[in-house]
């Protein structure tokens, strides 16, 4: 058995005077630090979108942040501009430990479409790298912790069972965003899936 950590998007943007702040999203970041001294194969991820995305309300006439639209590959949440390649909001919350990761994993990288797990963009198919990078480790057990549970680490925790890892998700290392009841659609997914959570 090889475990490794995901960590999810602990960015600027998510976090307290961010452009979609999770509330009190930087609380979980020294639990977070320590956590990862149980571990010897940790990723983080990090949301890392070209500017005018898709998935930003504003490259949309006439919609504003949290409205839905239709896309080729699904419903889509219109979100303010964020993680924007290169800028403060993009980088990772300064408190965050990086040195122990043994594998930084961008994504939403394409213009045309979001990508909220770690492992698959939204379309559900077109794969990040992360499932090749883990296999050639030996993984057989994923743990994740990060931001936002009702969003990415939702969809990289339930991508993950369906791969065939014994996944868990660390709730108490976890901030919602809880939008029109997504956070408990998501435990509800993930506990579908088969993933562990644990409090």
């Amino acid at each position: 058995m090889q475990s490794a950590l995901i960590v999810i998007d602990l960015q600027n943007d998510f976090c307290p005077g961010g452009a979609l702040a999770v509330v009190n999203g930087d609380s979980i970041v020294p639990q977070i630090n320590a956590k990862m001294n149980d571990y010897n194969i940790i990723a983080l991820t990090q949301d890392w979108h070209p500017t005018g995305h898709s998935s930003f309300a504003s490259s949309q006439a006439g919609k504003s942040p949290l409205e839905t639209i239709k896309m080729p590959y699904g419903v889509q949440v219109l979100w303010p501009d964020h993680c924007i390649q290169g800028t403060r909001g993009a980088g990772f919350h300064r408190s965050l430990n990086t040195n122990p990761a043994s594998l930084i994993l961008r994504k939403g990288c394409n213009p045309r479409i979001d990508s909220y797990s770690a492992f698959f963009e939204n379309d559900h198919k077109t794969p990040t790298g992360l499932h090749g990078y883990l296999q050639s480790r030996g993984v057989t057990d994923v743990d994740l912790v990060g931001l936002a549970t009702d969003f990415c680490v939702n969809f990289s925790a339930v991508d993950a069972a369906n791969l065939g890892y014994k996944t868990r998700v660390f709730e108490h290392l976890t901030k919602a965003i809880d939008l029109d009841g997504s956070l408990s659609a998501a435990r509800a997914a993930m506990i579908a899936a088969g993933v562990t959570l644990e409090s």
